[in-house]
């Protein structure tokens, strides 16, 4: 087989890299597409992971209908001209349009119930949906998945992510950081203010009076997201703004709490079993109950209680829960592989 996999978003890389290893493993063909955002291109190549780059992100809601509709048109044009059996994607809105377009099957990897906007414009045109078990499948049926074509699985996408993970115990002197060794060491991640579902001001974010009410008893290190997310934090002292890309695993795994105002890097976290606390401003994901029912992450969004959370958790030992997932690479590799089947009969 011949598979066409879009990739739109910096996490997406790690979790379709076994997925891809896999699917070559047995023979098949992988065609990789990736829009020009964040650090998308960085990971794909330090992954070794050949792609054609198509179509980048806007900002306003006028630029990215504008470049939705370029990436969409270029694709078409690019992938007409493949002999692509079958499709696959997470979260991108051109993908499902183009498989559709061009009576490609494709399979959408959803878990973000509150991208309303996203879910209007992909899933009618999906021909099988593979989410959480955790997910209320009204949240798809809605927007127009037929219920026929759902997989649930135990576990969220982050399961994939930790594939071949080798942590880097002198990570902190790869970065060459200047730390005070007498202070633990808060992660932070600010907000995906750039997403469609967040509306957020990408010029401020919520993680700044909690770094000024931390920063004199811990060492911060901050990983933005994109460039107006450093100027934020740069000029706070005792604040180190982390450059990318790096090594946000073995970082995650070395630091004694992660406070996280988005999503993947904290659920990455509770994989991790590093304590994590989440402050993300909207709406709470299925995926992080997940985790909070299971006793693996906080989840506050009032300044005072995240200071609380973040002191016990720096003095307390974290009790250690055992986490049972499904293998979601070999699950989706069977659903690529059944899918593929059942749109050739």
């Amino acid at each position: 087989m011949k598979i066409w996999i879009d990739i739109v978003n910096t996490p997406h890389v790690r979790f379709f890299n076994g997925i891809i290893k896999k699917l070559r493993k047995d023979g098949h063909e992988v065609l990789i597409t990736a829009r020009d955002f964040s650090n998308i291109h960085d990971l794909l190549d330090i992954f070794g992971l050949e792609y054609t780059s198509i179509g980048d992100h806007g900002v306003t809601l006028e630029e990215k209908l504008l470049s939705s509709t370029k990436r969409a048109y270029d694709l078409s044009k690019f992938i007409s001209k493949e002999d692509i059996d079958i499709a696959i994607t997470k979260h991108s809105i051109e993908l499902p349009r183009v498989a559709f377009g061009l009576g490609i099957p494709n399979i959408f990897i959803l878990d973000n119930e509150h991208a309303i906007a996203a879910n209007k414009l992909t899933l009618p045109l999906t021909n099988k949906l593979i989410i959480p078990e955790i997910f209320d499948v009204w949240n798809t049926i809605k927007f127009g998945m037929n219920p026929n074509n759902i997989v649930q699985y135990n576990g969220t996408c982050e399961i994939t992510h930790l594939e071949d993970f080798k942590y880097n115990e002198k990570i902190l002197e790869t970065l060459n950081l200047d730390l005070d060794d007498n202070k633990k060491i808060i992660l932070m991640r600010p907000e995906p203010s750039l997403a469609s579902y967040l509306h957020t001001d990408c010029t401020k974010s919520v993680l700044t009076p909690i770094v000024n009410e931390l920063k004199d008893i811990a060492n911060i290190l901050v990983i933005p997201r994109f460039k107006a997310q450093s100027t934020i934090f740069k000029d706070i002292p005792h604040v180190h703004v982390i450059k990318t890309p790096v090594d946000t695993f073995s970082l995650t795994k070395r630091a004694d709490l992660l406070i996280g105002a988005g999503g993947t890097m904290n659920r990455e976290a509770a994989l991790l079993k590093t304590p994590v606390i989440s402050c993300y401003p909207g709406k709470v994901l299925s995926v992080d109950k997940y985790y909070i029912e299971k006793g693996l992450m906080k989840r506050s969004t009032d300044l005072n209680e995240i200071i609380k959370l973040a002191k016990e958790l720096l003095t307390k030992k974290s009790k250690e829960v055992e986490l049972k997932t499904d293998n979601l690479i070999d699950l989706i590799v069977d659903e690529i592989y059944k899918t593929y089947k059942e749109f050739n009969k």
